[in-house]
């Protein structure tokens, strides 16, 4: 079905570009931008298009939040990969790849709108979950035994959380230098 477009040109809209023009509203103006009228005037189209493919914004939310899991569990995926991976640039991987400049609005946006939305918090809650076994794994590969390792892991995490939130509307350009400082440290014995 030809989706028609607000302007003069056509085209078909998939739900995967409502996804992200969903992503990108949530990254730059947060979930109060959310509505079914901003999404459909930054894809140029009617509301009826909208309702082509969603029932109402509920169904929509939904969408946006499984599609954020399956991105956040493909980024993830790779951690699995990485077993032959020496611990310390293991480490330094994950932590980079979760401070990507591609997701870092993104993965903000996407914590905030958990601290109001249970669905949105449990997506959040199980994407923490694979990273931190991965993280908790690299740290017992390293030597530690898995107290030390669940610790670490913790406070990494954590950490990479904060570098997160502290890294303002763009990544600062001394991050790398601090994350890796950083991983020196939870790296000591």
């Amino acid at each position: 079905m030809t989706i028609e477009r607000a302007g003069p040109a056509t085209s078909r809209l998939t739900v995967d570009d409502w996804v992200q023009a969903g992503f990108a509203i949530l990254a730059e103006e947060g979930t109060t931008a959310l509505k079914i009228d901003r999404l459909c005037s930054r894809l140029s189209v009617t509301k009826g298009s909208f309702y082509w493919h969603f029932t109402d914004i509920a169904g929509y939310r939904a969408t946006l939040i499984d599609a954020w899991g399956e991105l956040r569990d493909g980024d993830r995926r790779h951690f699995a990969d990485m077993a032959a991976v020496p611990p310390r640039e293991r480490l330094t991987q994950m932590m980079s790849s979760l401070l990507n400049t591609r997701h870092w609005t993104l993965e903000r946006a996407m914590r905030e709108w958990a601290r109001t939305d249970d669905a949105v918090a449990a997506s959040v809650r199980a994407a923490d979950q694979r990273v931190l076994d991965a993280v908790r794994q690299a740290f017992m590969d390293d030597g530690f035994d898995h107290d030390d390792a669940d610790l670490r892991a913790n406070a990494t995490f954590a950490a990479g959380i904060g570098f997160l939130h502290l890294s303002g509307q763009t990544p600062h350009p001394s991050g790398a230098r601090r994350r890796e400082r950083f991983i020196d440290l939870m790296l000591t014995r």
